[in-house]
């Protein structure tokens, strides 16, 4: 990757989680304002996952291998399962224990997609559970698939060319 693409993907990373930090989160809230959040989580997560979907897509129909487009969805994935997270954590106290911040979200949500999981934070309530569960299915299907067919792609590539000399 060149310098450019490489800024690219640092300003967007560096974008995405500026915004993850001023998201408007209040505690207490109930009824319609509730809901809404849920929703709102549900559909930048929905949106993660089309994105990172529509990465791989691109991918699979280029001839060239540039990968920022596809780290970025990977974070953008990232970052909305953390403020799903912290959203089900504030609106219902208790889901998860050991979550208290952002910063917690985030470092479960991170920990979590690289699947090292230390236990400190944990889903504890039915509905943080069932959050995490869809985490661990779009960690597995969409991630893991989409490098296993970046892998490929890559590969398939190398032997054509070898085949070329």
């Amino acid at each position: 990757m060149n310098r450019a693409a490489w800024f690219r993907v640092v300003a967007a990373v560096v974008l995405l989680v500026g915004l993850y930090y001023v998201v408007p989160v209040e505690p207490g809230d109930a009824g319609w304002r509730l809901a809404l959040r849920a929703l709102a989580a549900l559909v930048f997560v929905g949106g993660a996952i089309a994105l990172v979907v529509w990465q791989i897509r691109r991918r699979l129909r280029s001839d060239q291998l540039p990968l920022e487009g596809l780290a970025v969805a990977l974070v953008a994935g990232a970052i909305a399962f953390a403020l799903a997270d912290y959203v089900l954590e504030v609106s219902a106290p208790g889901q998860f224990a050991g979550l208290d911040t952002r910063t917690d979200a985030l470092y479960f949500a991170l920990s979590a997609l690289f699947t090292v999981g230390f236990g400190d934070i944990h889903a504890a309530g039915q509905g943080a559970r069932v959050l995490v569960i869809f985490q661990m299915v779009f960690n597995i299907v969409v991630l893991a698939t989409g490098a296993s067919l970046l892998i490929n792609q890559a590969s398939a590539r190398v032997k054509a060319s070898r085949q070329g000399r």
